[in-house]
């Protein structure tokens, strides 16, 4: 079992930055990828941006240049810090995790941006 704690999200304005974390409760190095996925009201659920054990990051083209995914083997937390952010960019923000082909989540964190 992973548990998975989320913090960051909040109110910005438009052009402006968050960063959102994600601790886990097992080491970074035992699981095959984190990231982060985002759900707005009455949109599916999307892929945001990934991070592989191997150190590979991917991104969704509407957030790509914007934001970054890290990690701190250290805190075993994952990072998403998000820049010039975009009023379509409001929604509830998952934090997932892979570890022997299970899917573990993280209760969410909601981010809006007004405009």
């Amino acid at each position: 079992q992973v548990q998975l704690v989320e913090s960051g999200g909040g109110l910005v304005q438009a052009g402006g930055s968050l960063s959102l974390s994600c601790a886990t409760s097992t080491r970074l190095f035992s699981l095959a990828a984190m990231g982060w996925y985002r759900q707005a009201p009455g949109k599916q659920r999307e892929l945001v941006a990934t991070l592989s054990n191997l150190g590979t990051s991917s991104y969704a083209d509407s957030v790509q240049g914007r934001f970054t995914i890290s990690r701190d083997y250290d805190k075993n937390t994952v990072y998403l810090q998000m820049n010039s952010l975009k009023p379509e960019d409001t929604a509830v923000y998952l934090c997932y995790a892979l570890r022997y082909e299970i899917t573990y989540w993280g209760q969410g964190t909601q981010v809006t941006v007004s405009s």
